[in-house]
């Protein structure tokens, strides 16, 4: 089949291509060109920026059995992609977002749940309190574009090799230190992610079966007491919320760490049913682990929380 990738050359699109070129497919992306890339050489390369009235004229006169979309945040350039292909490719396939949902206090959270009220298709800048209303909206225009033909994937926080956002890889990194570890709340919390690896196969099998619909995307859904033994930590110290709060320690400290009854708590326990069901398959969470260590350790990422501050709040708090 012939792919084309909207995106591509970073974390998530990486995978995605790899996964396509593994499968023996043939995959054309189109990108800004401002990003590194390690593709292989027979990956196409087009260059276009939606957010130009010209960026999508590399697309032109162009036909691919699907595309995938990954680099849609906001409506004018999804609407600007999913109009111009329409009669172009078989396929629209949208990376979406676990953060959709209106209610990410349930458990667990499935597909059909309540979604935020959409942005408004002028918005353009993504913050924070934007990301997932623009989803929502960005969804709804492949969706009305598309039909049949458009398949909605929801990742949960992605993890594996090529994380620059160094959530995940903070914790595989923080391991390999070793000694006491700062770990949030009881160890009875839960963490979920989805291996990028995992969304990739599940993005071409979608392609290649005409699956659509809608997919939460997400991994086995581990206490943190089990996270911390995945990781290789034997010295776990565990901080109570209190004293997180106290020492104002959040989630850009401590990434992954959402408490089981926060108002975002469900987002630790989103429903991969249905995508099991379409044969989503899983990684050992251990073997994630371990290939994200084994890039991180070169990758000179960094954390907000460092080594120094660390050991400070252990101090404080073990007395």
């Amino acid at each position: 089949m012939n792919i084309l990738i909207l995106g591509g050359t970073q974390f998530v699109g990486r995978h995605i291509v790899e996964a396509f070129l593994a499968a023996g497919h043939t995959v054309s992306i189109l990108t800004r060109g401002r990003s590194k890339d390690d593709l292989p050489d027979r990956v196409e390369r087009l260059r276009g920026d939606r957010a130009e009235a010209d960026g999508l004229d590399a697309l032109r006169g162009r036909a691919w059995d699907a595309c995938v979309d990954v680099s849609g945040y906001v409506p004018r350039a999804v609407r600007a992609s999913a109009e111009l292909l329409r009669d172009h490719v078989g396929r629209y396939v949208f990376i979406s977002t676990a953060s959709v949902y209106a209610h990410p206090e349930r458990h667990p959270v499935r597909e059909d749940d309540p979604l935020l009220p959409p942005a408004a298709e002028d918005v353009t800048q993504v913050t924070g309190e934007t990301y997932g209303p623009l989803k929502v909206t960005c969804e709804q225009i492949v969706e009305a574009t598309y039909g049949e033909r458009a398949t909605i994937l929801r990742p949960q926080i992605v993890a594996g090799p090529h994380d620059h956002t160094a959530r995940y890889p903070y914790w595989v990194d923080r391991a390999a230190r070793g000694g006491a570890v700062l770990a949030p709340g009881d160890g009875s919390d839960h963490v979920q992610v989805i291996d990028a690896r995992d969304l990739a196969r599940f993005t071409v099998r979608v392609v290649e079966n005409g699956i659509g619909g809608v997919f939460n995307l997400a991994g086995p859904r581990l206490s943190w007491a089990a996270f911390m033994d995945v990781l290789g930590v034997s010295r776990p110290v565990w901080i109570t919320s209190a004293d997180l709060k106290a020492h104002e320690l959040g989630f850009a400290e401590l990434p992954l760490y959402i408490p089981e009854h926060d108002a975002q708590g469900g987002l630790m326990d989103i429903s991969n049913d249905r995508a099991v069901a379409a044969g989503l398959t899983l990684t050992d969470p251990a073997v994630t682990a371990r290939d994200t260590r084994a890039w991180s350790q070169d990758a000179a990422l960094s954390s907000a929380l460092s080594p120094e501050r660390e050991a400070e709040v252990l101090a404080a708090v073990q007395g």
